[in-house]
């Protein structure tokens, strides 16, 4: 990794920390530090499961246990064990815990403005516009990829999304038993692997590689989850895949898709891929690719390569 690269990245954040106040103990002139301010807003008017509070804040269970106590003790949120599933807490706040939000609210606004106010028309529209690409830069960041066991629910999840879209894209609908097949045996190592994308927990792509000895390699199952589509997950995915496919000495890549999925079409051709005559009999493809490996082509990131243990190409 370049280090300057790394020395931009530090100074970005100390420069944002030290803005908005992160560095006080009493955010935004409240009692509190950020963390506790941070955590009842994520709690909300609704109130939130302590498992998707921390799953969201990418926190470890002790230190929201700890910020919610905190919290408690201030007379700010209640906890509550779900009547039928002890293991299930609920976070609501209390009215003063409401009226604290809505003061957090109210003073985050204030320093939004403070911010934008010595700027220039122009210079906060690219302020602004900055932030967004940040933002999305860093929520791409906090995308995991990894090998994961086609029977998990999250696998399960993403697959039966997959084929719910093509069966509402494509012109004929899609009826899985009339494609080539891609069971989970064929998807779990040596005989294939599925990706799993997850963006806070939550699962949000996949993609699948079905081995074939000195034959090609078959690409599949490819899918990004609308809500995450427009952070390079389906590159991202397509490069992990081409990584383990060549670390298990793949040499050529096989891909079929319809001709709906024009935005996967533009992937795979910007991704390398060229367009070839049919190799399969697949009823819903309208375009087939291929794409050569380098011997060298790189091994799949660490945590790509780790799995989870419990855990659109066509």
């Amino acid at each position: 990794m370049d280090r300057s690269l790394i020395g931009q990245v530090r100074r970005f954040n100390r420069t944002v920390a030290q803005r908005i106040g992160a560095l006080d103990d009493k955010f935004l002139s409240r009692a509190r530090p950020i963390g506790q301010a941070r955590l009842l807003w994520e709690i909300g008017v609704e109130g939130s499961q302590v498992r998707v509070l921390r799953a969201r804040l990418d926190l470890d269970s002790g230190y929201v246990s700890r910020l919610l106590r905190a919290l408690e003790a201030d007379g700010l949120v209640v906890v509550d064990a779900d009547a039928e599933d002890g293991r299930v807490r609920t976070a609501r706040l209390t009215p003063a815990g409401l009226a604290e939000r809505a003061e957090l609210d109210s003073r985050s606004d204030e320093l939004a403005a403070t911010i934008l106010h010595p700027l220039s028309d122009r210079q906060r529209e690219r302020l602004v516009a900055a932030m967004a690409e940040v933002e999305r830069l860093l929520t791409a960041s906090t995308v995991r990829v990894e090998v994961t066991d086609p029977r998990h629910p999250f696998a399960r999840h993403c697959l039966a999304a997959y084929f719910a879209e093509l069966a509402d894209r494509f012109d004929s609908g899609f009826d899985p038993a009339r494609s080539i097949p891609a069971e989970d045996d064929d998807l779990t190592p040596p005989a294939g692997l599925l990706l799993v994308a997850t963006l806070h927990d939550e699962p949000v792509g996949c993609g699948a590689l079905k081995f074939h000895g000195d034959d090609p390699t078959e690409v599949k199952r490819m899918w990004v989850a609308p809500r995450a589509r427009g952070l390079g997950l389906g590159r991202r995915l397509l490069a992990e895949l081409e990584a383990h496919a060549a670390a298990r000495g793949a040499h050529t890549l096989h891909l079929e898709t319809n001709r709906t999925l024009s935005e996967a079409i533009g992937l795979y051709r910007a991704a390398g891929y060229e367009e070839v005559d049919a190799f399969n009999d697949e009823p819903y493809a309208h375009h087939w690719f291929a794409k050569r490996l380098s011997p060298a082509g790189g091994r799949p990131g660490r945590r790509a390569a780790s799995g989870r243990g419990r855990n659109s190409s066509r």
